[in-house]
């Protein structure tokens, strides 16, 4: 019995190791959200409040939005409210995450900029989604 039970512990231990190295375990904890916040890893970085944007209607793939315009993204409340959100972990929004572009938005956007030694625009560009983790 104590040898059946060694046995099924190590063949879990195994499979778990693998399933680590395959990162088929990771895919339980992947969020079904496009616009979800993520590091360069991947790895979610979502808060605990719920906002009204996050209702709002979104892309059901994340690789839509890579191929979406900078000026159509500003129009879309889901991706600004995702855009609020992550210039807010970072320390550079401190206004309401109502999904408008607001010149507060901008404001922080310009601060991000000089801070990452981006042209300063005040608007969103490639590089300011790649500094958020955003696609």
């Amino acid at each position: 019995m104590k040898r059946i039970a060694l046995a099924v512990i190590l063949g879990l231990s195994a499979t778990i190791t693998r399933a680590d190295d395959y990162a088929i375990i990771d895919d339980i904890w992947r969020s079904t959200d496009p616009l979800a916040q993520r590091d360069e890893y991947g790895l979610l970085h979502q808060g605990k409040d719920v906002n009204a944007t996050d209702f709002a209607p979104r892309y059901k793939w994340r690789w839509v939005y890579y191929f979406k315009a900078n000026e159509q993204l500003i129009l879309q409340p889901a991706y600004v409210g995702s855009m609020q959100t992550a210039l807010r972990r970072l320390g550079y929004y401190c206004g309401p995450v109502d999904g408008v572009f607001t010149p507060q938005v901008a404001e922080a956007i310009a601060r991000l900029q000089k801070n990452s030694s981006m042209r300063v625009t005040g608007t969103l560009t490639d590089p300011v989604r790649r500094a958020l983790h955003m696609p």
